[in-house]
């Protein structure tokens, strides 16, 4: 029989890139993890890594190997799901990942919501950004994950996830100067912040610049919107802002009317696949879904 602990550990070479990344987020040595997927290929009779210069990649046996694995723990999310509706009252730790803006403005109420319907549950949160989400999720460091996506960019590439969306939040396009909207030759030399090359958020907002026929001179790059924000209020820089984050720091900023204004971000739960019916998860995705409503969400 398969040992599911070395399953686990290809999984996370899989998942984290290489193998040595993958011991150092479990805190094992190289030695260590090289020696347990010896022995998982000598259970299977097959060869599941081959070596690629210094780093080493899953074959095709290894990479059906993780797709199996991934029902696998599916099966046993769903188990421990079944055996939790046997309580009475939902309990027990909910270890959740979220981006920034949910976190402040969504989360508070939503936990708050907890504690009077559900005292037994118990919140502990982390900021992560969207794109580290799905890792840390499929790696069980967190039970779910509070994420959004923008149209065009793909997102939940790793198996075994279940992912429900919450709603959607409009994201618009704010210029330094508003007397230059409309103008596309003024447009063409205004300096933009986004978020890092690497974020879906500005992937898509490069993409949308150039649908208006133009190439944005991103001047400055933050994770952190309330600095965007501030750039566009003191006519320092472009940039698309979502409407929960403008509503948190802004009542004055007006949205440029040149650029799109039908966008939207969406926002989504997600947990691994088997644990969706589990009674914290759902009595959570309740409580924030009922707070997404208080925001006009």
């Amino acid at each position: 029989m398969l040992d599911l602990h070395r399953l686990m550990l290809l999984r996370e070479v899989k998942l984290r890139g290489s193998m040595t990344a993958a011991a150092r987020e479990l805190s094992y040595s190289h030695s260590a993890i090289s020696q347990q997927l010896a022995q998982l290929e000598r259970e299977t009779g097959v060869v599941l890594l081959e070596r690629v210069g210094r780093n080493v990649q899953l074959t095709t046996a290894g990479e059906e190997l993780v797709r199996n694995t991934h029902a696998i723990m599916a099966a046993v999310e769903r188990a421990e799901s079944d055996l939790a509706t046997s309580h009475r009252h939902p309990r027990g730790v909910l270890r959740v990942a979220a981006f920034a803006t949910i976190s402040r403005n969504v989360l508070p109420t939503a936990m708050v919501e907890l504690a009077q319907t559900h005292p037994g549950i118990e919140i502990r949160l982390r900021l992560a950004a969207p794109e580290a989400a799905a890792v840390l999720l499929t790696s069980r460091q967190v039970d779910a994950v509070l994420t959004d996506t923008y149209p065009g960019v793909e997102q939940f590439s790793s198996g075994g996830l279940h992912v429900t969306t919450l709603g959607t939040d409009p994201v618009r396009g704010y210029l330094p100067d508003p007397s230059s909207d409309g103008d596309i030759e003024r447009v063409r030399d205004v300096r933009w912040t986004m978020e890092p090359s690497s974020a879906a958020s500005a992937q898509w907002a490069v993409r949308v610049c150039r649908e208006r026929g133009f190439e944005p001179l991103i001047a400055h790059e933050s994770t952190d919107l309330l600095f965007h924000v501030r750039m566009v209020e003191r006519g320092l820089a472009a940039a698309f802002l979502p409407d929960m984050a403008v509503r948190e720091f802004s009542s004055g900023l007006v949205p440029s009317n040149w650029l799109p204004t039908d966008q939207h971000r969406s926002m989504h739960l997600v947990v691994r696949e088997g644990s969706e019916g589990h009674p914290a998860t759902v009595a959570f995705r309740v409580a924030v879904m009922n707070a997404l409503r208080v925001f006009g969400h």
